[in-house]
């Protein structure tokens, strides 16, 4: 089961919007010596939204080449076409990635039988770990948490990005799936608390800006030290808030850019983060020594 702080990575690109492959390279390095237990590769913050499907699957292979077995890579390949998602998981499954993230459909509105044959269907046609993801907010329909508990007993579905923001609807769901059955929390701010009442991990936006400390926190979190990880994601409040205060990834991008990792590129319809918001990011960073 993978477990920890698991850094929804962004995608570095040169100021044209083309990837840039050297600082793909230098940004996994950099994870793998902080101690970010695994990545997840194009995801939303990821910019899968604007790569096309061929860069979708070589960002997702170069980030496998580029890790090179040291930690896990989880690759994004949700899609709102049944068919799509198929297709980018068999990819992704093919360049080596240890398990794959499926965002609940969005813009179609599927109802939750819908939801359920959709991921039951890419559970079935590529025979790989496969991690759900729930994010009612970007994409305006929320699977309920009787369907996610009709799809753990699909032996490779073997868990659930939850980014509802609830944490009772995130503990209800720990009380009610299997025990082989991993609950990740997708909100940096309430993490640590879903991560103390039984959730195995955070797929985090913060970990892009502070990755060392994020495992820190989700360690103590994890192993149950409430003392140590309460004291750590205090220290990390500021920067939970900073990294959403324009659309993300705008601001996570802005702070690895600062950090001398990556340039500036950003694709279109997405812009760099504005000037009034970059001080409170930046006071962020340095109040958690990342700057």
């Amino acid at each position: 089961m993978l477990t920890g702080s698991m850094v929804a990575m962004v995608t570095p690109m040169n100021e044209d919007g083309s990837v840039d492959w050297p600082a793909l390279e230098r940004l996994v390095d950099h994870h793998v010596e902080q101690g970010t237990d695994a990545i997840v590769s194009v995801g939303t913050t990821g910019e899968s939204a604007t790569l096309d499907h061929d860069e979708h699957g070589e960002v997702i292979a170069k980030t496998v080449q580029a890790v090179n077995g040291r930690i896990p890579v989880i690759g994004g390949t949700g899609a709102n076409s049944t068919a799509e998602a198929i297709s980018l998981t068999r990819r992704a499954a093919a360049a080596g990635v240890d398990a794959c993230l499926l965002v609940v459909p969005y813009y179609n509105k599927p109802p939750q039988e819908g939801l359920y044959q959709h991921f039951k269907a890419i559970a079935e046609a590529v025979a790989i770990p496969q991690i759900l993801y729930n994010v009612p907010g970007r994409t305006a329909v929320d699977m309920h948490n009787d369907t996610t508990l009709r799809l753990t007993a699909i032996d490779n579905i073997v868990g659930i990005k939850d980014a509802t923001n609830d944490l009772d609807r995130g503990r209800d769901l720990i009380a009610r799936c299997p025990g082989d059955f991993a609950i990740y929390s997708g909100e940096d701010g309430t993490a640590c608390q879903l991560m103390l009442a039984g959730g195995k991990g955070t797929i985090s936006v913060t970990a892009n800006a502070a990755p060392e400390l994020m495992h820190q926190m989700c360690t103590a979190a994890v192993a149950g030290d409430t003392d140590e990880a309460l004291t750590l994601n205090e220290r990390l409040s500021d920067l939970h808030v900073a990294m959403f205060l324009e659309s993300n990834p705008i601001p996570a991008k802005w702070a690895v850019q600062q950090q001398g990792y990556i340039g500036g590129g950003i694709r279109l319809p997405l812009v760099p983060l504005s000037a009034q918001h970059q001080a409170a990011v930046r006071a962020a960073m340095v109040k958690v020594g990342a700057l």
